[in-house]
């Protein structure tokens, strides 16, 4: 495994919603149609701008007002990082765009004959 995947496995990191210009309207739409989005570390040398995947079975959206720009999403989806398959998993508050966040590595299971 890839040093930066480990460190960024080990424990939960400072993470924004990775977007030249982020906004609620734009992380929602993201979320519910779009199903791709940036998700970035900022605890790594010049950050690290993750494109996920978004898994919306496993996001939980119940305690966000994207109206108000109030309360916390729960993101999952996955990406490749320097060839690790990798699970993030972030929960970020909509009032600042930021929260916590870490991958998770995804094991392949073994082909069978």
């Amino acid at each position: 495994m890839d040093e930066l995947t480990q460190r960024l496995a080990s424990g939960n990191h400072p993470v924004i919603v990775g977007a030249l210009d982020p906004s609620v309207e734009d992380l929602k739409l993201r979320l519910e149609e779009i199903g791709r989005l940036s998700i970035k570390f900022t605890d790594t040398e010049g950050g690290t701008d993750l494109p996920i995947s978004v898994d919306r079975g496993a996001c939980d959206l119940d305690s966000a007002d994207f109206d108000q720009s109030r309360g916390t999403v729960h993101i999952e989806g996955t990406l490749t990082l320097n060839e690790d398959p990798v699970r993030c998993i972030a929960d970020i508050d909509l009032a600042t765009l930021s929260g916590t966040g870490r991958l998770v590595p995804v094991v392949k299971s073994a082909a069978r004959d």
